[in-house]
C-alpha cells in the first residue's frame, strides 16, 4: 500500500502540539502545582537521554533473545514440540546466545544487558493497544485522567537538552492505519500538557518535511498561518474553555515549533546530509532510517527518542500466520541498524549518556494464549499437526515472559538478568519484572525522583502507579 508522507507546514505545528487547538478546550485536570522547567538531570544520574527502540506487534522472545530447543521444520511435526524455529547463536558474551537472524546485535551484547523475565500487565483480554499503553504510560486502561507518555514524563522533568530541538521525538508510527485511535491515545503527554507531547514524524526519509513549509508556500503566508494559531488560543483563552494550564502549554509548544522552524538545528532531520555509505548501513527500510535519525537526533540534543518498527494489526511483529518467516523479514530489518546505531553511538562519545532500550508489548507461543492456567480468547487456529508451514512459528500471544534490552547509559556490560524456563510454558522463574520496574529503572538512570508526583483531582498521580515501582539496580555498572 502506497502511502503519502509529506507534511504541510500546518500539521507541523499540530505535531508540536500533539492536538489542534480545539484540544485545549477539552476538560482536563489542573496540576496543583508544577515543577521547575528545563531542570537538569540529579549529580547521581548516569544517563542524558533515552532512545526507545519499539518492537510493536509482539516479538518472540524464544525466536529472537532468548532462544529455547530448536526444531527445524518438517511437515507433520506435533505443534507442542516447536519451542524455537531458529538455531541458537553465540553472542560476544559468555554464556549468552541469540537465535539465527540477529549477529550484529549479538556482538554488541558487552555494551548491553538483558533482562529475560518480563512479564506483561494482565490486562485480560489480549489486545496489543491496551498492552502498548500499559507499556507506555505505567497505567492500565482506562483511566479517569490522561496518562502522560514516559517520554512526556521525561520531558517535563528534565526539559529539553537542547532548546531548540523537541525533547520527546516518535518516530515510525502511523496513525492513519488499524487501531489509529487507541495509538493516539498514549501518544500524549496527557495531563502535563501538549508541550512535553510528541513530535510525530511518521517516516524518518521525510524528516526534514515536518520542519518547513511544504513546497509552494511562502514563508510570508506561514508566518500569517502561524498568527492565526495563536489567535485561535487566545480566543479560546479569553472565552474560558479548558485550564488555564493546558492553553498556556498549548501556547508554549507553539512557540516551540516557530523556533524549531527558524533555527540551523532544523537540519538535524535531513538524513540526505549523511553520506552514501552511513546510510547504506543503516537502511533497511523506515525503521533503519529511524536509527540513523535517532542517532543524528541524540548526538544533536534530543531527550526521549522513540524509534518504532511500527503497530499495525497482522503486520510486522503481529505474527498471526507465516510466523518463522515474518519473525526472519523482522530480524532483517532490525539486526544491522541497531548494531549500527549503538556502534555509532559509542564511537561518538555518546552512548555513556544515552539509555538505548529495547522492547515490545508482549511475546508469543505456538500453543499458549495469554499466560498458564488462564482462560482468554484465542486469537489463532494452531492445529495440533502442522501440515502447512504457515503454522510453523510463535504467532499466539504469551504474556508471561519476554526480553527486555538495554544499553549504555550506566547499564552494565554483559549483564544478563532473570530467565524463563527452557520448557513451555516458557515463562518468567527467576527475577520477575514488571513495568513499574522498567521505568524506575530509566528514570533512575536519568536522575529523576521516584517519589514525582502532581495531585491530579485531588489525590497523588505518579511516574509509576501508587509510586510502588524500584529500579533494578542490578542492572547498573
Amino acid at each position: 500500500m502506497q502511502e503519502s508522507y509529506n507534511s504541510t507546514r500546518r500539521e507541523f505545528i499540530k505535531k508540536m502540539t500533539t492536538a489542534s487547538v480545539a484540544a485545549a478546550s477539552i476538560s482536563i485536570p489542573t496540576l496543583s502545582f508544577l515543577s521547575a522547567c528545563n531542570k537538569v538531570a540529579s549529580v547521581n544520574s548516569s544517563a542524558d537521554r533515552v532512545i526507545l527502540l519499539w518492537m510493536a506487534g509482539g516479538m518472540a522472545h524464544t525466536e529472537t533473545f532468548d532462544p529455547k530447543s530448536y526444531v527445524p521444520y518438517s511437515k507433520g511435526i506435533e505443534s507442542k514440540k516447536v519451542l524455537s524455529t531458529f538455531p541458537k547463536i553465540p553472542t560476544v558474551v559468555d554464556d549468552l546466545f541469540f537465535s539465527e537472524g540477529l549477529e550484529n546485535i549479538a556482538g554488541v551484547m558487552d555494551k548491553g544487558a538483558i533482562i529475560r523475565s518480563y512479564k506483561s500487565g494482565d490486562l485480560g483480554h489480549i489486545l496489543h493497544t491496551r498492552h502498548q499503553y500499559h507499556w507506555h504510560t505505567c497505567y492500565e486502561p482506562p483511566q479517569t485522567v490522561q496518562a502522560p507518555h514516559i517520554g512526556a514524563w521525561i520531558a517535563k522533568e528534565l526539559g529539553p537538552v537542547n532548546p531548540v530541538i523537541p525533547p520527546f521525538i516518535s518516530i515510525g508510527q502511523r496513525f492513519t492505519v488499524g487501531e489509529g485511535e487507541e495509538l493516539k491515545a498514549f501518544h500524549t503527554a496527557g495531563f502535563l500538557g501538549s508541550e512535553y507531547g510528541p513530535f510525530l514524524i511518521p517516516d524518518p526519509r521525510t524528516g526534514l518535511d515536518s520542519v518547513r513549509p511544504p513546497t509552494g508556500m511562502s514563508l510570508e503566508r506561514f508566518e500569517a498561518r502561524y498568527k492565526l494559531y495563536k489567535d485561535l488560543a487566545n480566543q479560546s483563552r479569553v472565552l474560558g474553555k479548558g485550564s488555564d494550564y493546558q492553553k498556556e502549554s498549548l501556547s508554549r509548544s507553539m512557540e516551540q515549533a516557530y523556533k524549531l522552524l527558524n533555527s540551523p538545528e532544523s537540519k538535524v532531520f535531513d538524513l540526505s546530509q549523511e553520506s552514501k555509505d552511513v546510510i547504506e548501513k543503516y537502511d533497511t527500510g523506515r525503521f533503519g532510517l529511524g536509527c540513523l535519525l535517532a542517532r543524528r537526533l541524540a548526538q544533536s540534543g534530543g531527550r526521549f527518542i522513540s524509534v518504532s518498527t511500527e503497530y499495525e494489526p497482522f503486520l510486522g511483529w503481529d505474527t498471526h500466520e507465516n510466523g518463522h518467516l515474518r519473525a526472519r523479514t523482522m530480524k532483517e530489518l532490525i539486526d544491522r541498524p541497531i548494531a549500527q546505531l549503538i556502534k555509532d553511538l559509542d564511537e561518538s562519545g555518546h552512548l555513556d549518556r544515552t539509555l538505548i532500550v529495547l522492547a515490545s508489548e508482549f511475546s508469543r507461543d505456538a500453543i499458549i494464549e495469554g499466560r498458564p492456567g488462564e482462560k482468554v480468547q484465542d486469537q489463532v487456529d494452531q492445529p495440533d499437526v502442522i501440515e502447512d508451514e504457515k503454522f510453523y512459528g510463535m504467532h499466539r500471544h504469551f504474556t508471561d515472559g519476554s526480553s527486555i534490552l538495554m544499553w549504555g547509559g550506566g547499564i552494565k556490560g554483559g549483564n544478563i538478568f532473570g530467565k524463563t524456563a527452557d520448557e513451555r510454558p516458557c515463562a518468567s522463574i527467576e527475577n520477575t519484572v514488571v513495568i513499574d520496574e522498567v521505568h524506575q529503572t530509566i528514570y533512575h538512570a536519568l536522575g529523576i525522583d521516584p517519589e514525582t508526583h502532581y495531585e491530579i483531582e485531588g489525590r497523588p498521580f505518579y511516574t509509576t502507579p501508587d509510586g510502588h515501582g524500584e529500579a533494578i539496580m542490578e542492572l547498573f555498572s
